[in-house]
């Protein structure tokens, strides 16, 4: 797959997907960034925001096989990945396959569920693979977590271990729409449903293709550099009890290769590392007043960092 091909093939996503929704148009470059990096999302905002809608529209979009798990305390482990039931009428046990075996996930309200059952999706997410009575299974490819949590609401929740937030790629807020884009929602559900017939408009082997094209993205030595700058700024600051780990550096990396690639080009340049901090770093690093902490004070710590870490220049090779 071409340069021109990759490019067309994300406009043509982006435009079937805003056919229904409205406005979010960073989210939906993030939703992109994740599917081709095969990372997964953490969708963070109160509820109504359309992360739902925002999440099925993607799935879709995508001519492969979407499953939605309504995350409760009572969710088992075996309710999300499977299990081997006895067949009495072929006398031998036989594997029911759970909703992890899609390519779209969404995991609606994750923090409802216990620790161990969030914990049974920790080796899907990393290893792409699920293992069941001593069983090893692969899962398809693509194959791309999406969850969703309010953040305000505490009560019978069960918050993301670090462990678990950090086989995100990108955690995104939403946000409310703008007025304009209030009344537009308004127009375009006042009498049906637009999701109800959108089609597929990629393959299965579409994204598989992105995604085995994307780590050839040049990075030049100054851009790295910048890059790790950033990360290590994060654990210098007063403000930060834990900074990025090289995971999240690779992370990060990983990211701003898919988003140059998505904006027509084959090299990184500083603003992509700006552009992809808050969202791949932010639920990376943990404050050193963490009770009560809000996703606006991470977001201030960021700028704080990208504020003090100076900005390679063309000259320095932005495009060796």
């Amino acid at each position: 797959m071409e340069l021109l091909q990759i490019q067309q093939t994300a406009t043509r996503i982006k435009t079937n997907v805003k056919q229904v929704v409205v406005g979010q148009e960073d989210t939906i470059d993030l939703l992109l960034v994740a599917m081709v990096s095969s990372g997964h999302v953490l969708l963070e905002d109160v509820p109504g925001t359309g992360k739902t809608l925002l999440a099925k529209s993607l799935a879709k979009s995508l001519a492969g096989d979407f499953k939605r798990i309504q995350f409760t305390p009572d969710l088992l482990p075996s309710d999300i990945t499977g299990i081997h039931f006895y067949s009495q009428q072929k006398g031998e046990f036989e594997f029911r396959p759970g909703p992890i075996f899609t390519n779209v996930l969404l995991a609606d309200e994750i923090n409802r569920a216990t620790p161990r059952t969030q914990s049974s999706l920790l080796e899907s997410m990393e290893e792409r693979q699920v293992t069941i009575d001593g069983n090893t299974r692969t899962l398809a490819k693509p194959f791309l977590v999406i969850a969703t949590q309010n953040p305000i609401e505490s009560q019978g929740t069960f918050p993301l271990p670090e462990a678990q937030l950090d086989r995100f790629l990108l955690k995104i807020h939403m946000g409310y729409p703008t007025r304009e884009q209030g009344i537009e929602i308004l127009k375009r559900f006042k009498s049906a449903n637009p999701l109800d017939t959108l089609q597929s408009v990629v393959t299965v082997e579409d994204i598989v293709a992105m995604q085995q094209i994307y780590s050839e993205v040049e990075i030049s030595d100054d851009v790295l550099h910048y890059l790790i700058d950033v990360v290590e700024k994060t654990r210098e600051h007063n403000n930060v009890a834990l900074g990025v780990s090289p995971r999240g550096s690779q992370a990060l990396l990983k990211a701003v290769q898919v988003f140059a690639l998505l904006q027509g080009r084959t090299y990184v340049i500083p603003d992509d590392i700006k552009k992809m901090t808050k969202p791949v770093l932010g639920h990376r690093i943990v404050l050193a007043q963490r009770i009560g902490v809000k996703q606006g004070e991470v977001d201030a710590v960021l700028t704080e960092v990208l504020g003090q870490v100076p900005v390679p220049t063309e000259k320095a090779g932005i495009h060796a």
